[in-house]
């Protein structure tokens, strides 16, 4: 197979060539010539031996030839996660030429009930440096065992001590739904504290609340590196060992924030490793931005793997390398174009040793909810 670049496109003109190509789903063809993108043009000198001269003969090695591309976005990035699903057996094409409308995204069914709230009229006292507030009386122990709110007595040991204690968000909770009083404090100055505190704090209230209208019981997800854990409505501490591992962590992901990639994959794996779903929860406005997407990936349909001409794409993709930061903003966009084509997003991460790992993202569909949630699964093409 023969190459040329011209200055700034990589193209193929001989027929043989052409036909090659064209039968391998590389490139665009236009005028009798296949026009390559950066990252097939790098494959395939890379990896099908196909040689590359300019006009006027002279050979181009890969070194030079993405060195004339190195300007181009996520370079290296785009060409690693495209050779690897390529050298899978699949087809990669760039997202920009899908057009159509598909259905392929219909996500995971949540269930959702009304909040269990025990008829009480609780006081407390919070401690703002710790960010906790303290019960000191029996309505307390109705609060935990009734609607799991807070931890009555020692954790895991709920017999040992007397005090109820609650989070800043149980504690919001409460206090907006009329159940705690706090003396000499009330629900703004609170909240107003943990801002403070906490970045992104009240993004991550707004989503603890809106689960616990959907009748789930969200607890603090620290031990597994990710903000919350959920339980599925009708959980409770009294009901006995079947409800007390949760099986879902919840972590928040606000349109505004950046997350580093290795930080995110590393919650991502530890969740599955103590075999929970997590849950990436995108709260903020929304709002149309640019195209985002790297490739549309053709995946297996049965023992065939699809392509172009007979098929449809499976997923559209994001290309990342593991030492970069997502943006809550680019993240979302991906997110809201896959909604547009009725696809799923995979996120592909080529590490430091150029390993490409995926992560299927799949839309909750959560009842009633004004948020947008996201099952992260580990995907093995």
């Amino acid at each position: 197979m023969k190459l040329v670049f011209n200055g700034k496109e990589t193209y193929a003109e001989d027929a043989e060539s052409v036909s090659s190509l064209v039968k391998g789903f590389f490139g665009k063809v236009k005028n009798g010539k296949v026009f390559l993108s950066p990252e097939e043009s790098l494959y395939l000198i890379d990896n099908r031996s196909t040689g590359c001269k300019d006009e006027k003969g002279k050979h181009i090695p890969f070194n030079s030839l993405a060195s004339h591309f190195s300007k181009s976005p996520k370079l290296l990035a785009r060409y690693l996660v495209f050779k690897d699903w390529r050298e899978r057996g699949l087809i990669a094409r760039d997202a920009k030429e899908i057009l159509g409308k598909f259905s392929r995204g219909a996500g995971v069914d949540y269930p959702s009930a009304a909040p269990e709230l025990p008829p009480a009229s609780v006081q407390g006292v919070f401690f703002p440096q710790d960010m906790l507030t303290t019960i000191d009386s029996s309505e307390g122990k109705k609060l935990y065992e009734e609607g799991w709110f807070g931890q009555f007595g020692t954790y895991k040991a709920a017999h040992k001590g007397t005090i109820t204690k609650l989070d800043a968000f149980e504690t919001l909770y409460l206090l907006k739904k009329g159940i705690l009083k706090i003396p000499n404090s009330n629900f703004k100055k609170i909240l107003s504290h943990c801002k403070k505190q906490i970045h992104f704090f009240e993004e991550m209230y707004e989503v603890y609340e809106d689960w616990r209208e959907k009748g789930f019981v969200i607890k603090t997800g620290f031990k597994f590196g990710s903000h919350f854990r959920v339980y599925f409505p009708g959980a409770s501490p009294t009901k006995g060992a079947e409800w007390a591992h949760s099986r879902h962590m919840l972590h928040v992901f606000p349109r505004r924030s950046k997350l580093l990639i290795s930080e995110w994959a590393r919650a991502i794996r530890l969740a599955h490793s103590v075999k929970k779903t997590f849950i990436l929860a995108v709260p903020g406005k929304k709002s149309r931005g640019l195209r985002t997407c790297d490739f549309a990936f053709y995946h297996r349909k049965g023992a065939e793997c699809e392509n172009p001409r007979t098929g449809e794409p499976s997923f559209l993709a994001l290309a990342l390398t593991e030492d970069e930061y997502l943006g809550g903003v680019e993240f979302a966009q991906a997110l809201e174009e896959c909604a547009e084509r009725g696809l799923e997003l995979v996120i592909a991460i080529a590490d430091r040793e150029t390993s490409v790992t995926y992560y299927l993202i799949k839309k909750v569909n959560l009842p009633g909810s004004k948020f947008d949630y996201f099952e992260i699964q580990w995907l093995n093409p």
